[in-house]
């Protein structure tokens, strides 16, 4: 198709090609841009975040996420607290009721509506991550060499500031030569 300075490219009026003019297209949100209308999750009520998996919706947020939440807390602290409560017991042991809490505090946020968000959210960046475009390595080598050269100029840099304020104050307040 030609650009806006080719001949044909617009149409006189100042109408783009598919004959509307300009400004009159619908704009779509942030959050719809990259979402086709098919795959996304109506706001459940209450205005609660949901997540999705395919056509599974998970509400959060309701009693029981917080219940499960406030549990997987209560573990966490419990396993610590059984750490120094058991001061008198083998380390083994303390350390086994710090592990045993620790899990057990996780299990109960995986299964609440909050660990499942969580969840949706690593599976997600693991898709974001292979598609980044990493540098291979001439790339990181000049990076790198450009990133010690500043360091080292901007190390200078400062240290001649620093003598000269040093040398300054020493001047107004007659300490130099």
């Amino acid at each position: 198709p030609p650009h806006d300075d080719e001949p044909g490219g617009t149409p006189p009026g100042g109408d783009h090609p598919g004959g509307k003019p300009l400004g009159d297209e619908p704009r779509a949100s942030m959050s719809d841009q990259n979402t086709p209308s098919s795959t996304r999750a109506p706001t459940p009520a209450g205005n609660r975040p949901a997540a999705t998996r395919g056509d599974a919706q998970v509400v959060v947020g309701g009693p029981a996420d917080i219940a499960l939440a406030t549990a997987a807390a209560v573990l966490l602290v419990g396993g610590l607290v059984g750490y120094y409560w058991l001061s008198t017991s083998p380390i083994a042991i303390r350390i086994a009721v710090v592990v045993g809490g620790l899990f057990a505090a996780i299990a109960a946020f995986a299964v609440s509506g909050y660990g499942k968000q969580v969840w949706q959210f690593v599976l997600g960046s693991r898709v974001e991550l292979r598609k980044m475009v990493w540098p291979n390595m001439n790339e990181t080598r000049t990076i790198t060499l450009i990133v010690f050269a500043f360091v080292v100029l901007l190390g200078i840099f400062f240290w001649v500031v620093d003598w000269v304020l040093a040398w300054g104050t020493r001047q107004l307040l007659g300490g130099g030569t």
